[in-house]
């Protein structure tokens, strides 16, 4: 099956930016997306893509912010994250082998990466 592996996080001041990087061992044409957790809060969607399609949802918290995006050839799909807020620190994680469903449900993904911890700070 699909093998996931998170790059890219670090710490940032208040309205930098960072992009996140989620190398998968194999193609994958279902769903894939980004989720956040804290330790005070459930694991939250943040965006997803449909690869063959190029379609993207984000949450609301993130529009206009972040952009999600991929590199077929390099099967690998980016969080591009920009003005980031304090309250975007977080451990992020990529996911994938869509089950079907609601996409915001990380009990509709199957694959899951092992995060990479993006830190703003004031």
């Amino acid at each position: 099956q699909v093998q996931l592996v998170e790059s890219g996080g670090g710490s940032v001041q208040a309205g930098g930016s960072l992009r996140l990087s989620c190398a998968a061992s194999e193609y994958t044409y279902s769903r894939v997306a980004w989720f956040r957790q804290t330790p005070a809060k459930e694991r939250e969607a943040v965006a997803d893509i449909i690869p063959y399609a190029g379609s993207t949802t984000y949450a609301d918290s993130v529009k206009g912010r972040f952009t999600i995006s991929q590199d077929k050839a390099a099967k690998t799909f980016y969080l591009q994250m920009n003005s980031l807020k304090i309250e975007d620190t977080a451990m992020y994680y990529c996911a994938a082998g869509f089950l079907g469903g609601n996409p915001r449900a990380q009990s509709n993904f199957r694959i899951w990466g092992q995060g990479t911890q993006v830190t703003v700070s004031s």
